[in-house]
C-alpha cells in the first residue's frame, strides 16, 4: 500500500486498486434493468417523451420535463414557445439560412439564447445603431441579454441556425408558433 497524502477508509474492493474489474453477465441481456428506488413510482419506462410525439406545443404553467437539445434540433418552425410560465418562457428557434431575428430590444425582460446547431453573429447594444458586442457564434455558446439591450442574432452558417431562448418574465403570448419570420 502507499501513501498519496490523502487519508481515506478503504473498502475491501479499493485495498486492491489493480485488481481487474470483470464484466458481471447478464442472464436477460435484452431486458434492460432499471434502478429502483423507494421514492419512484413504478413508471412505465418505455413511456413516450412529449418532444418525441408528433405535435409540439406549449406546456406553459404545467409541471414539464423535456430534452432541450432533441426539441431545439427538431423544431422547424421560425419561432416556437414550449414553456410559458408566469415568470419565465422557453422558445425554439429555427433561423434559415441568410436570415436573422431581427434588431429587437425587450425593455423589462432578461433573454438567454442558447446555440444549438449552426453559426450565427450576434450583435448587442444600447442603441440600434450601434453594437458594443458584435461577436461569432457556435454551437454550445450562450448569449446573455439584459433588459433593454438591442440585439439581433444572424444566421450566417450553410445550414439552418437551431437555438431556444429563456425569457424573464415571458415576451411572448402563450402558444406562440410562427411559421416563418414575420
Amino acid at each position: 500500500m502507499y501513501y498519496d497524502g490523502y487519508y481515506y477508509a478503504q473498502t475491501p474492493m479499493q485495498q486492491y486498486p489493480y485488481q481487474p474489474m470483470l464484466p458481471q453477465q447478464q442472464m436477460f441481456p435484452q431486458q434492460q434493468m432499471l434502478p429502483q428506488h423507494p421514492m419512484l413510482p413504478n413508471f412505465p419506462w418505455n413511456w413516450q417523451r412529449p418532444e418525441e410525439s408528433s405535435s409540439m406545443r406549449d406546456y406553459g404553467r404545467h409541471p414539464y420535463v423535456v430534452n432541450l437539445q432533441n426539441a431545439t434540433i427538431r423544431n422547424n418552425a421560425f419561432r416556437r414557445a414550449i414553456w410559458t410560465g408566469k415568470h419565465l418562457q422557453t422558445t425554439l428557434m429555427n433561423i434559415r439560412v441568410g436570415e436573422d431575428i431581427g434588431m429587437e430590444r425587450h425593455p423589462a425582460t432578461d433573454q438567454f439564447i442558447y446555440i444549438e446547431e449552426g453559426q450565427g453573429y450576434v450583435r448587442l447594444g444600447d442603441r440600434r445603431d450601434y453594437s458594443e458586442v458584435e461577436r461569432v457564434v457556435n454551437p454550445g455558446d450562450a448569449i446573455f441579454v439584459p433588459a433593454g439591450k438591442w440585439h439581433n442574432v444572424i444566421n450566417i452558417g450553410q445550414r439552418p441556425l437551431k437555438l431556444f431562448s429563456i425569457y424573464a418574465p415571458p415576451v411572448h403570448p402563450f402558444g406562440t408558433v410562427e411559421e416563418r419570420k414575420k
